[in-house]
């Protein structure tokens, strides 16, 4: 999955596990984190892990989208803790409105874990108050949340006006309606950051396959869930890039939302910058953005 990652432009990412089995989880969050470790210093390893993201099992039932809402739980600090003693959590995104989530959100960024907040039906004010207590970034903006409306900004409208929060978007053209995407780079531009929420099902296009035991359907680089349900992402963020391009995006915005951004969330600075001294991990691109060559650890993967 990494040389398929890497190939796409993608050089470093979080792997991502939704809510499940808790067993499974830190089975799975053991295998990551030892993945990570054997990959490092390999030449030809394929796009580099940075940790695991844990997207819930601490989120709302009633923004749950594609997450088995059998598997959602109250913010648990002990359950919390075992994961984190599996390996290499680097982001937990977890719903501000639950009991308990405030605090757990003060444990978490205590441990150095990015604690961003989604799938979640929280208020303005409650969005405020797990910022004030460490959460820094929003799990897919717009998406498993709330709209806007005038007198309820919920968590959407606190992340785009509140300076201390990172903004992450899906920009495949099905997520987010493309006014929304300029409306984010518009009133946050520095802030924002594109991901894919991508699958195994990214890059097959049409068609009707299965993720895990759940029968989805793949349309237009989205996957739903039999009730129209979104599923998670089928583009690439090559795509995403190009979506920002066809939306008028500043390319210097748009290439720092792929990058550099995308770091910062982390707190990393050894990934996502040309610099002196840091991995020559390179993605040459055209005037159209059409992939020309990706290079790691300045050796060229193209055609591999």
């Amino acid at each position: 999955m990494g040389v398929a990652l890497a190939r796409d432009g993608v050089l470093a990412y979080q792997a991502t596990l939704i809510s499940g089995d808790p067993g499974l989880t830190r089975t799975a969050v053991a295998r990551v984190t030892e993945l990570a470790r054997r990959q490092d210093g390999r030449v030809g390893a394929g796009a580099r892990i940075l940790g695991a993201h844990l997207e819930g099992p601490f989120l709302s039932p009633e923004r749950a989208g594609a997450h088995p809402v059998e598997r959602l739980r109250p913010p648990d600090p002990d359950l919390a803790e075992s994961l984190l003693e599996a390996g290499q959590v680097t982001m937990v995104t977890l719903a501000p409105e639950l009991p308990g989530a405030i605090e757990l959100t003060r444990a978490l960024t205590r441990r150095g874990v990015v604690v961003s907040l989604g799938h979640s039906a929280c208020t303005a004010a409650q969005a405020s108050s797990a910022v004030d207590a460490g959460a820094s970034a929003v799990t897919h903006l717009y998406n498993a949340m709330p709209p806007i409306t005038a007198r309820a900004p919920g968590l959407a409208g606190l992340a785009l006006s509140d300076a201390r929060v990172r903004l992450q978007l899906i920009a495949d053209g099905g997520h987010v309606a493309d006014e929304l995407v300029r409306l984010a780079f518009a009133a946050a531009g520095d802030r924002c950051s594109i991901v894919t929420d991508a699958t195994s099902l990214a890059g097959r296009g049409a068609g009707r396959p299965t993720l895990g035991d759940l029968p989805v359907a793949v349309s237009d680089g989205v996957a739903r869930r039999p009730d129209g349900t979104i599923a998670g992402g089928a583009s690439t963020l090559l795509d995403g890039l190009r979506c920002l391009g066809s939306l008028s995006i500043r390319l210097i915005d748009a290439l720092a939302a792929v990058t550099e951004r995308p770091a910062r969330v982390l707190g990393m600075k050894e990934v996502g910058h040309l610099r002196e001294g840091h991995p020559a991990d390179l993605v040459v691109l055209d005037d159209r953005l059409e992939l020309r060559d990706v290079l790691v650890s300045g050796n060229s993967i193209a055609g591999r």
